[in-house]
Order: structure tokens, then sequence, then C-alpha cells
């Protein structure tokens, strides 16, 4: 069992928005001869999309919408490789899928730098203890020098860049790139548009130096200005290995794979909340702070099998309705046609539909090992941040998934009352996969749900999905608010009586305050003597 997880590796593609995370996934693909050419985010004349891109909404806008799931082969290597949503209104699946992996890939524009939502998903690696591998892009267009990137890294994030690779010509003028530890140089002749791998060339130390004369000192001395590779430092969060490519080219990919399978760690132990209060304790998902996850007992990944949810997703195969749920394997083997036990409901859950995902397309799986993800088809009872494990073996519990403060907020309604009935389950089906946040008000009851969300394009997705898989269009009425607080019951008499709020039940039971503004919260709690509580901010839990 140790030597299968050792050979694995679980990574995720973190990035801001139009880096290339799509791109680079595909080319992933294509050196591990996954995919024989490579598609194209816009799929346009004769190319494909994707394959991390499957859904329709996702080929016509050109992003990603919901995380993929790709399993790759990489000499003796299996890589469990997740593409996530770049877009800030979808960091609740980027956050969930996060807790699935054992390493990142934090993909910067050359031009750019770290952006926004590079930085929050990067905030959310470090507090989660998931190590970062860097890999700038785009360097065969225009952008920073080289040297203003890695202090960028520095002064912005506290990560020290160790360089693996380093370019030879400024951004826009790729020559080729520079092995640092040996010094010699590969170079790439590209084929047309990328779809199939660079022709790549080598240069010894004393070739590229007659070649490229003062580009290859320049980049020999510069890259020698920062430290080497250290393993520990990089795998406890303090260093970074720092590698350049072009993912549209196909060039840099085979490096950042080598990297990957030297450094990433393998599936190792994971915290279980079963024990984290002594023997047999049981700890609640609001209870598991990080202090309980870093002084939890841990289960081993040679134990008997176990894992979690960290995903639902439906709509996969246009001819069936069924229900995948995404599971990490943490520990032991999984066997097709086992029972596992259900730890929330303490239920068996028969796995005779087991599926290794490759984007959309799917094929039956016999066995998984630590760091693998499965894919359990017909699973409506599972739901998000769901525990399995083998019966007859301890019982486990793995933290819970992070919460999210929703501040956009819709009543929601099906334009075709003879639809109610499809409207209904539609929306329970999104609720469950975590596409939007479904509460309902007392007055507007269970027919005019309100949606909840982190950023609008959740709701254009909701109204997509229950157009075109569910067959019922729905209408939007957005709401003027944009803060939610938990809510006890002493304190709901007050929020009641307050202009320009809503009381709301989440699916779980709890009630939350929804309020206009954050000063019509803050007059609330002053004039009532009351302190309500904010949602668990993402990534905290």
């Amino acid at each position: 069992m140790r030597a299968e997880a050792a050979r694995r590796r679980s990574i995720a593609v973190i990035s801001h928005p139009d880096a290339g995370k799509s791109t680079l996934t595909e080319a992933l693909a294509l050196h591990t001869r996954a995919i024989e050419t490579a598609g194209a985010v816009h799929g346009k004349g004769n190319r494909a999309g994707v394959v991390s891109d499957w859904m329709e909404m996702e080929r016509k806008r050109g992003i990603s919408i919901t995380s993929a799931a790709l399993q790759l082969g990489y000499g003796g290597t299996v890589i469990n490789l997740l593409d996530t949503p770049g877009h800030a209104d979808f960091s609740e699946d980027t956050y969930r899928v996060l807790t699935a992996v054992d390493a990142a890939v934090m993909l910067l524009d050359a031009a750019k730098g770290l952006e926004p939502q590079t930085l929050k998903l990067f905030e959310v690696c470090r507090r989660r203890g998931v190590p970062v591998i860097t890999l700038v892009n785009k360097w065969d267009r225009p952008g920073q020098e080289a040297l203003e990137l890695c202090d960028e890294l520095e002064q912005r994030i506290d990560l020290q860049p160790t360089p693996l690779t380093w370019p030879v010509g400024e951004a826009g003028r790729f020559l080729g790139l520079l092995d640092v530890a040996g010094g010699d140089v590969n170079t790439y002749e590209r084929t047309p548009g990328g779809a199939a791998l660079a022709v790549e060339g080598h240069l010894a130390p004393s070739e590229a130096r007659e070649r490229f004369t003062d580009d290859y000192a320049h980049a020999v001395d510069s890259a020698g200005l920062l430290d080497t590779v250290d393993h520990e430092s990089f795998l406890a969060g303090r260093t970074t290995p720092l590698l350049f490519g072009a993912a549209l080219a196909n060039i840099g990919v085979r490096q950042l794979l080598d990297t990957i399978v030297d450094l990433a760690p393998a599936p190792g132990p994971r915290p279980d909340l079963r024990g984290a209060g002594g023997e047999g304790a049981v700890v609640s998902g609001a209870d598991a702070t990080t202090e309980v996850l870093r002084t939890a007992p841990t289960r081993p990944v040679e134990a008997p099998f176990s894992g979690f949810v960290f995903k639902m997703q439906a709509g996969m195969d246009p001819n069936h309705r069924d229900h995948v749920a995404f599971v990490r394997v943490c520990s032991g083997r999984f066997e097709r046609g086992m029972v596992a036990t259900h730890e929330r409901t303490g239920r068996p859950f028969a796995t005779k539909y087991a599926l290794q995902v490759f984007g959309r397309d799917r094929e039956t799986v016999e066995e998984a090992f630590p760091g693998d993800v499965v894919g359990l088809v017909n699973a409506s009872s599972l739901a998000v941040g769901d525990s399995l494990y083998e019966p007859g073996g301890p019982p486990v519990r793995y933290p819970p998934m992070p919460a999210f403060a929703p501040e956009h907020f819709a009543a929601a309604r099906a334009k075709d009352p003879s639809k109610s009935k499809q409207f209904r389950r539609g929306i329970a089906q999104l609720q469950q996969e975590g596409v939007v946040q479904v509460l309902v008000n007392e007055d507007r009851g269970d027919a005019n749900p309100i949606l909840a969300a982190v950023g609008p394009l959740q709701f254009e997705v909701a109204s997509f999905r229950m157009e075109h898989e569910f067959s019922a269009p729905m209408a939007l009425d957005h709401l003027d608010l944009s803060v939610a607080r938990l809510v006890d019951d002493e304190d709901v008499p007050a929020v009641r009586r307050t202009a320009g709020t809503e009381i709301a039940r989440r699916a779980d039971g709890v009630l939350l305050g929804l309020f206009r503004d954050v000063w019509r919260l803050r007059s609330l709690q002053r004039e009532h003597g009351i302190e309500l509580r904010p949602l668990v901010a993402g990534g905290d839990a």
C-alpha cells in the first residue's frame, strides 16, 4: 500500500483567470500521451476544446466554470491532476479541490505576475500546508523581467523562489530554457497552434554559450542570484521551485512534469476528526478549527479504505441524469463493488458503479489507491464533505469543506408553473453540488427559494443548467442584500423588525440573517446589544 501511494501525486493548478490554466492542463495531458493532440480553450476552426472544459457553457465562454479530474501516467508515476476554475465567482469549487490535493502548481502570467485571485488561492494553500510549485507562463510574449517576478514573490507573499529552469532571452524574445543545475539549454521549434509537442533541441553549456553569447551569460548570472532548491523548505511552504515556459506552445511542460514527480509529496496521513477530542470522540465541522486539525490524530495511508467527497456533479452524461460523487481516496485500497460505510448516516453505500473520470470521459475503475480520485455514480445520498470508510475498520471523519459567506442573493421561481416539480428537483441538485447555496424564507416558501452566491456568475450557471439540464427555466429577482450572518433563535424577532433584512434557513437547518449592507447590520447590533456571528470564511475551517 505504501508503494502504491508513493508513486502517486495529487496536484491542483491554480491561477488568476486567463493565466493559461486550462491550456497548461491540456499540455500536461499531451506530454503524458493521455491525448494525441491538444485542443484550444475556444475550440475554434478544426481544433477541439480542451478536455478539462467539458460543459457547454465553458466552451462558449472560454472560461472554466467547474473543476475537472484527470489521471495521467508519466513514467512509473500516476499524476491525479485537478483543473480548477480561475474566476473568483467559483472560488468555492476551487477551495474544495484544494482539500483533495497534496501540492499545487501556481501559474503566473509573465506580464501580470501575482494577480488578486492567485493571491487568494495561494493563501488557502499556505493555511492548508499545501506546497506550491510556480510556473511563469507566456514567456513567448512580452512581459516583466524574470528577476522582477522573483522579487514580487518574495515581497508580496514571502515566498522564496528557487529556480530549476531560467529563460534565455527576455519575455517576448524567447530563445530557450536554461537547466539551472547543469547549464544545458533546451531549444524549441513550435508546431502550428500548439496542437502537437514542440520539437525539442539540446545544447551543452559550451554550445549554448557560443550560440547565445550575452543572453546565455545573463541567464546564468540571473539564476545564480537565487538559492537552489531545498526539498524540506519547499514542503514547509517557505520556498517554491520556479520554472518558466509557454503552455500554449508546449514549452517547459516536460520540466514541470519532472518537477512534480521529483519534488511534489506523495499522499500521506490525514487528520481524522473522529479522534480529535479523545478516544471515540466526534468533532463537528463548526469545531474543526485550524488548531484542532493540527492536533488531531491522523489516519495512515495503509489503514483500511477511506476517502471523502470533495465534489458532486450531475449532467456529465447527457443521456443520463446521474449524480457523480468525486471521492479522494485517503487510505487503503478501493475496490469496485465494495460496500463502504457512509460516516454521516452510518448506512452502507454500494460502489458498484465506480469510474475513473477524464474530463467528461469516463471508464470503469476496478481499484484505486491513496491519492486517486474515484467517481461514484448514482450517489444522490452523498454530499460534499462526507466521509466513507471500509466496514469493520475504524470509523473516520475527515475535516469539513471550507464554508463561504455569500454576498449576492436572488429569489428564484419557475417561469412555467407547470414545471414546478422539475424546478424543485433542479434546485435541490444545484444545492447538493454546491453550485449555489439555497436558502428558504418561510414568508416566501420553498417554491420561491433564495439563491445565495459568492459571485454573480454562479447565478448565470444555475440559470443555464436549470433550463438545459432540467427543462425548468427560472426567473431570478435579484435582492438588495449583501451580508449574511448566523442568527440564534432568541435574536430572530430583533432581526425581523429591522427594515431591509430577511431571515432564511440553510439546508443544514442553520438560520441566517440577510442584510442590505454592513451598516444596517451594525445598527441592529448596537440598538439591541447583540452580536451576530459571521459565517466561517473560506479556508479557515
